[in-house]
């Protein structure tokens, strides 16, 4: 390509301009001075980044040297790093607002909003780490704590943004009749939502169960994996995750196997109407006390009692104790200690009836009938 392509390239482009600029009403404007103005504006801006980057990285050694001799470990480093950051950055927009030519009132203005969402941030972290650690003294839940924590930031959100808005001008009261007005429109619309909302504050304050307890909720039966605003998580035996509304846990029946602790298993036998007792529970005794996960203390023992005489067996329950963790598995617990008890009573020779029925009458009724 030649200078005489290339010129002419050149006025094809300043005549697109020249006619862009007539389009949109802007007859008479010089775009080379324009495209100078830019160019020597995105320079200066480059520049003060590069400023405000220098002075940075100068604070950043300061910060760690004057931290270094004072003995602080890296936690105090890094929450220093972040406020420096902050701060430069903040100066940084101030400074490139100003060079591209905004008023005083909105520097100002900008200053000042930056400054204030800082305070707001301070006082969250000190308010929510003095707060945690309050609630962690007296050992309350932790989604009670979540609960308080997102409360408290919510909250500190809501006046720093109203105050950051003053002061740019706003009619902050203005802005928060509107919102009370669509915060009623929306309440009216989602009154399911707020209802389970407010069901899983009130289930979050009374605590009938706690994450990792393990209940029966609406006829289902699993352990709480997570208590959410809206939603109680149940994980089943079948590694299944079911959702309930809080709304729904909050007027069903709660039945929570692990609030007390320890719980016990009952395993209904049945053994021969002239078995003696004592036998039966010599034999079955040591199964019941030797299994790994069953509890033995003075207060908590494994025991075989006798519940009902039938018609033709004697009706036994053997029961053991299981910790509050072991609950989760106290089906595949029954199943192991009825396998070694059945084996057991086998090779001592103790009778385990059979429930059966006597068809010999009809038998000999139909026998009769064939020979007549």
């Amino acid at each position: 390509m030649n200078e005489q392509d290339i010129a002419l390239l050149w006025q094809q482009f300043e005549k697109s301009l020249h006619e862009t600029g007539e389009a949109l009403g802007l007859e008479g404007l010089n775009w080379q001075e324009l495209l100078i103005y830019g160019v020597g504006q995105l320079l200066v801006t480059l520049m003060i980044v590069l400023l405000f980057g220098i002075l940075y990285m100068l604070g950043c050694t300061v910060l760690r040297w004057v931290l270094g001799r004072l003995g602080h470990g890296e936690a105090p480093f890094r929450t220093g790093i972040v406020l420096l950051r902050y701060l430069l950055g903040l100066a940084m927009v101030v400074a490139v607002l100003a060079q591209f030519g905004a008023e005083q009132g909105v520097l100002k203005g900008t200053a000042r909003a930056g400054l204030m969402a800082l305070s707001f941030y301070l006082v969250w972290a000190l308010l929510s780490r003095g707060l945690i650690n309050r609630l962690s003294r007296r050992h309350l839940d932790s989604s009670l704590v979540q609960l308080c924590k997102n409360t408290l930031s919510v909250t500190l959100m809501a006046l720093g943004a109203i105050t950051v808005m003053a002061q740019f001008g706003f009619d902050v009261l203005s802005i928060i009749a509107g919102l009370g007005i669509v915060g009623i429109a929306v309440g009216f619309a989602a009154q399911s939502t707020l209802s389970n909302f407010i069901a899983g504050i009130m289930l979050l304050i009374e605590r009938p169960f706690r994450i990792g307890d393990w209940v029966c909720i609406h006829g289902q039966e699993g352990r709480v994996v997570r208590i959410a605003f809206r939603t109680t998580w149940l994980r089943t035996r079948d590694n299944v995750f079911t959702m309930i509304p809080n709304d729904s846990v909050a007027t069903s029946d709660i039945v929570n196997f692990s609030a007390e602790g320890a719980t016990r298993i009952r395993i209904p036998l049945r053994v021969g109407l002239n078995e003696p007792i004592a036998r039966v529970r010599s034999v079955i005794m040591p199964i019941l006390q030797a299994h790994p996960r069953a509890i033995n203390n003075e207060m908590l023992s494994s025991r075989v009692q006798m519940r009902e005489l039938a018609d033709s067996a004697q009706i036994l329950s053997a029961q053991v104790w299981v910790s509050a963790q072991d609950v989760e598995v106290k089906g595949r617990i029954s199943c192991e200690l009825l396998e070694s008890i059945r084996v057991a009573l086998a090779e001592s020779g103790i009778d385990i009836p059979v429930p059966h029925l006597q068809l010999q009458q009809a038998r000999t009724n139909t026998n009769q009938h064939q020979e007549e």
